[in-house]
Order: C-alpha cells, then structure tokens, then sequence
C-alpha cells in the first residue's frame, strides 16, 4: 500500500470523491503543513494553525497509480484560487499536494507543469507542492461525513 495526501478546500468533498476510486482502500481526513499540534476543527477554522484541511488516501499502486490520483485531484477543484474553494474561505482551504517521496514529488511537479501548459485556467495554477508533515486526523465526525449525512457533495 502506499499513502498520497491532498488538500483542495473543504475535506469532506474531496475525500468523498476519492473513496470512489477502485484502489483507494481507505482514506481520512485530517490537518497537516501547520505549526500547532493537536489542531482541531475549531482551531482550524481560525486561521491561525497554518495547517490546511486534507485528505489522506491510502491506494493500492497496483490497481490504481499516484498519477490517477493526481489526474482526480486536478479535476475536482480550482488550483488557480488562493486560500479558497467555493464559499471556502481561509488557509486551511488552500491547494496543495504533500508528497510522500522523490517519486511523487516529481510525478506531482510534472503534472502541474502539463495543466499550466495545456492552459486550461487562464490564471496561474497556486497549487503548493511540499513534503508530507505530521498529520493530525481531523474528529471522528468529520470522517467520512457526506457519506454518514447521505449527501453527494458540500455545496
């Protein structure tokens, strides 16, 4: 198995679409790239954590690639938007991919530098792509969340 981490607005969406891909064997949703420990839904909501919501995908690379998931990635939200997503406003809503190693750091690069030529967006993709950090799971609640509440999306 092999784990690949997103964040691209509001984590209950994003995680919802990657639980339908065949390959992801589980996924949470969580804080990560900030400097406070133990954040939660409520201290992210402040801005002032520096941690972005995200989504943790655990796949398996033989059945789907991490360029699949890129491909999903780049497909389910705006990268040319900062710190927003839809009515999402605030840092924690940034675009941003954290690579696990050198591979996926390239892969990642790679294909962000495909969709700024291909010019799709006519502003310049903002999408971070750094390391992977500590990464706190967000609450329980949160887990899962359009699927316990019987909803398709957020907006």
């Amino acid at each position: 198995m092999a784990i690949a981490t997103f964040a691209a607005g509001c984590f209950w969406g994003i995680e919802a679409q990657f639980r339908l891909m065949t390959g992801v064997t589980s996924t949470r949703v969580g804080y990560t790239a900030g400097w406070t420990e133990n954040p939660t839904y409520k201290t992210i909501c402040t801005g002032g954590t520096g941690h972005a919501e995200a989504v943790e995908i655990t796949f398996d690379p033989d059945i789907v690639s991490f360029e699949s998931l890129l491909d999903l990635f780049w497909k389910i939200h705006n990268p040319t938007t900062l710190n927003r997503q839809g009515p999402d406003i605030g840092t924690q809503y940034r675009s941003a991919i954290f690579y696990h190693d050198d591979e996926q750091k390239q892969l990642a690069t790679h294909s962000k530098q495909i969709l700024t030529e291909s010019q799709k967006y006519p502003d310049p993709i903002i999408t971070e792509i750094t390391a992977e950090s500590t990464f706190y799971p967000a609450e329980e609640y949160h887990q899962c969340y359009l699927e316990k509440k019987g909803l398709s999306n957020c907006h």
